[in-house]
């Protein structure tokens, strides 16, 4: 296939659209399903570069879920804890211990779920029946992957009606070094960001606390990689494997780090007892349930369990999670790690990292206030690596 004719291009009104390679030569892609539009490909194609590096530096299967050309979330596959299942609501899905992508995709898709909700999904490998069941069941726009088995490829032709957008992509597939895009008529060219993220990255400590275990050396590479394909500015927090909290696409550095910042809070607390053991009535979607604990967990809480609303929801009123209990629990955290695309320049935004659990950070440095953006991490204790390298994306 040398070309596919889309349905439109960004909206609508703008038509005709298609994709195709420059050079003539055939797509790296097979449609397997549906009518992938416009936004779908970028997400699919910036989505599947993510898992595939992830897996690459790391050796671990991946999964991604993509909204509008940014990661809600990214995550390894790394073994969940009860409190986590329950939390990303997979709990329920049979053989999900013995899928590793199924389980990097509940993580990824459980992470930040009001933003996953129709989100474009990358996997590293080959789906899988498990994978594939998630996947039917939860709302989403798309999956590109290496590959299909023919069981998993017959759940996903259900979904939709036969018209859910399956892409295989060519495993091998390397792109032209150079890239090019048109704005306004104008042509852009760039060498692609073929900037490697690993370890050797992070050996340039600034602060005082200089011991960086091999977990946070993991998180801070699944930060900067998931950095590397949000649109910029970003900031994202990552712990156990996966990033946490995604703050993309915003004009000030200290809006992305009090976003990403709150969601990654989100993250923590969904997995508290209180949160867990919300006694939502049977029959209640996931969808509403998820939007009843966003709730819950803000500061309009009385939305969902006023005395003229609870009911609706849950099959006793619950108890606020008072601002005290939620502050007072995220104090005891300290296993997070903050990732930044550019420098801080202002030493708020370690105030803000360390308010949600952040001990680690890694940021590229090159601010005239370095100084006193290092002096903040030490009054707190934490490890801050600087890379060195900017990872703008746009």
């Amino acid at each position: 296939m040398k070309e596919f004719e889309l349905k439109y291009g960004c909206n609508p009104n703008q038509k005709p659209a298609k994709i195709f390679m420059a050079d003539g030569s055939e797509l790296p892609v097979e449609i397997l399903g549906g009518r992938p539009g416009y936004i779908n490909f970028l997400d699919a194609f910036n989505s599947y570069q993510l898992v595939r590096e992830l897996k690459e530096q790391l050796h671990t299967t991946a999964a991604a879920s993509f909204k509008h050309v940014s990661p809600t979330s990214a995550a390894l596959a790394i073994p969940m804890s009860k409190e986590l299942k329950k939390a990303v609501f997979a709990d329920d899905i049979e053989g999900i211990d013995d899928s590793p992508l199924a389980t990097a995709y509940a993580r990824a898709r459980g992470t930040d779920r009001m933003s996953s909700f129709g989100d474009w999904i990358a996997l590293s490998d080959t789906c899988d029946v498990t994978t594939a069941k998630i996947i039917r069941r939860e709302v989403s726009d798309g999956v590109i992957a290496p590959g299909f088995t023919p069981e998993a490829l017959e759940i996903l032709h259900r979904k939709k009606n036969g018209n859910y957008p399956i892409i295989r992509i060519e495993e091998g597939y390397t792109p032209d070094p150079v890239e090019m895009k048109q704005v306004y008529g104008v042509t852009f060219s760039q060498i692609r960001n073929n900037f490697v993220i690993n370890a050797d990255l992070l050996k340039n400590i600034v602060t005082k606390n200089k011991d960086l275990p091999e977990f946070a050396v993991r998180d801070m590479i699944v930060a900067l990689l998931t950095l590397k394909y949000t649109q910029s500015n970003s900031v994202c927090f990552a712990e156990d494997g996966q990033a946490i909290g995604v703050g993309a696409g915003q004009q000030s550095r200290i809006h992305c780090t009090r976003l990403a910042g709150g969601k990654a809070d989100n993250w923590h607390l969904r997995q508290t007892e209180k949160v867990l053991d919300l006694p939502f009535k049977e029959g209640l979607g996931r969808p509403d349930r998820d939007n009843a604990i966003d709730v819950y967990l803000s500061d309009d809480y009385d939305d969902v369990i006023g005395d003229d609303v609870w009911e609706k929801t849950f099959t006793r009123k619950p108890e606020p999670f008072t601002k005290e209990e939620k502050r007072a629990y995220l104090n005891s955290l300290d296993k997070t790690t903050c990732g930044s695309d550019a420098f801080f320049p202002f030493e708020d935004n370690i105030v803000r990292a360390r308010r949600s659990g952040a001990k680690y950070v890694a940021e590229p440095g090159g601010s005239v206030r370095d100084k006193q953006v290092t002096e903040k991490a030490d009054e707190y204790g934490m490890v801050m690596a600087f890379t060195g390298m900017r990872l703008f994306h746009h």
